[in-house]
């Protein structure tokens, strides 16, 4: 592993998720093979920035999916304000960017040969390999839920077939009913993200099932922007939303897919619809190569991304565990970066630049109302860590045109990332 002092000749910023990448001159032979592995806003932007200032690297991005399907935006497909088309995105800007694209699955790696196996048989070299894999569930935490049972209890916490599910049970429950939404301990993936579902579920009930109610069942005692949401809540949807802390109760431990409750020893309720988020780890892959430590997270050096587990393998996104920022698009992006530019420097021998992160999360209440929080981290020896006065969010009691012009932020976010990461621009 890389032995990093941090100094200020060579330190270089992040901040906004943008980055300033040293260009070095390309021969006509492939200096190096990097290939990576994931192509959301972390491994796809990692590609995109290592094969635009460094042509001379060769990028090969491993995918499964022929489209990605974005999970920022998907609660906009449930509250029955986007389609999910809009959220859904090929990889067509990476190859015309000279970015080999391959839809296969990793099922293996040999980390001393430096080698990659494919689910179609095939075997891959690298020089440098990039993880970006996002996360998965841990099923043994909920009695009587596991994968079976997703058809009936989604999830929605990965964007595609179950959105669609949760999206189809929303508009076809009658008016009156109850929707149970199930909000994990931390970490977990986007943590703003359940109480933005329950709000925009809440914005599609007020138009056409208003005796409709939801309730939220956590298992924590507090949440990111949590005043704001409530707040929220109060004023837009006034008596819809309850949300129940766990020390009211509200961790879940048991659900029953045939009589649809869910709740723990002590309480049950019973729902119309439940969307059950569980509990996550790294993707399983990763546990599966032995990178996870016992939390079920990925350790890094918070400079360059290498694991700390394997050589010439950096990890981006939800699968690490990234020290104070969350899990999140914005957090894989500037992760992205940052992979892409210890690489560039390393297969160019060149001095390793000092990160510095930043993360910016928006939430919608409504089409035109929203709530933001953002911050900067910077790298350490130990984790990435908080910059104290380095963040904000919004502010409460704030008039109707902020929280207007917050709502076009957020578009305007999602719209900058897709174009960045897909070479895109979609409303």
């Amino acid at each position: 592993m890389t032995n990093m002092k941090t100094t200020r000749r060579r330190f270089i910023g992040y901040l906004g998720g943008m980055a300033f990448i040293p260009y070095f001159a390309c021969s006509a032979k492939p200096k190096a093979r990097v290939v990576i592995v994931g192509g959301g806003f972390g491994g796809a932007v990692c590609a995109n920035y290592i094969k635009l200032h460094d042509p001379a690297i060769e990028v090969f991005l491993l995918e499964k999916q022929k489209e990605y399907i974005s999970c920022p935006t998907s609660n906009y497909v449930i509250g029955g304000f986007k389609k999910m088309n809009k959220i859904s995105h090929s990889y067509s800007g990476l190859e015309k960017n000279g970015i080999k694209v391959i839809h296969d699955e990793l099922q293996n790696v040999d980390f001393d040969k430096k080698f990659i196996y494919l689910a179609s048989g095939e075997k891959l070299f690298y020089d440098r390999l990039v993880l970006s894999l996002g996360i998965d569930f841990d099923w043994s935490t909920i009695e009587g839920y596991d994968s079976k049972h997703i058809e009936k209890i989604p999830h929605a916490w990965k964007a595609g077939k179950q959105t669609i599910i949760l999206s189809k049970q929303v508009q076809e429950m009658e008016d009156g009913g109850v929707v149970v939404i199930s909000s994990p301990e931390d970490p977990y993936r986007c943590p703003p993200a359940p109480y933005e579902r329950a709000s925009l579920i809440a914005y599609y009930f007020k138009q056409f099932k208003p005796k409709s109610k939801i309730i939220i069942l956590d298992s924590k005692d507090k949440f990111t922007k949590k005043e704001l949401f409530i707040e929220g809540w109060n004023k837009l949807y006034p008596g819809m939303i309850e949300w129940v802390p766990r020390s009211n109760d509200g961790h879940v431990n048991i659900v029953n897919p045939r009589d649809m409750t869910i709740g723990n020893d002590s309480v049950q309720l019973k729902a119309n619809i439940i969307n059950l988020i569980p509990p996550q780890t790294a993707s399983s892959i990763t546990i599966k190569l032995g990178l996870a430590g016992r939390d079920g997270w990925c350790e890094v050096n918070s400079f360059t991304f290498e694991s700390r587990k394997a050589p010439y393998v950096h990890i981006i996104g939800d699968s690490i565990n990234p020290g104070d920022m969350p899990k999140s698009a914005f957090a894989a992006n500037s992760h992205a970066k940052a992979a892409a530019v210890a690489i560039i420097s390393l297969v160019n021998q060149k001095e390793l630049p000092v990160p510095v992160f930043a993360n910016a999360c928006y939430s919608l209440l409504a089409p035109d109302y929203g709530i933001s929080i953002n911050a900067t981290y910077r790298a350490t020896d130990r984790k990435i860590t908080a910059i104290i006065g380095g963040g904000g969010e919004s502010p409460l009691s704030a008039n109707e045109d902020l929280r207007k012009q917050e709502a076009r932020h957020a578009r305007g976010w999602y719209k900058s990332i897709i174009g960045e990461t897909f070479f895109q621009r979609k409303s």
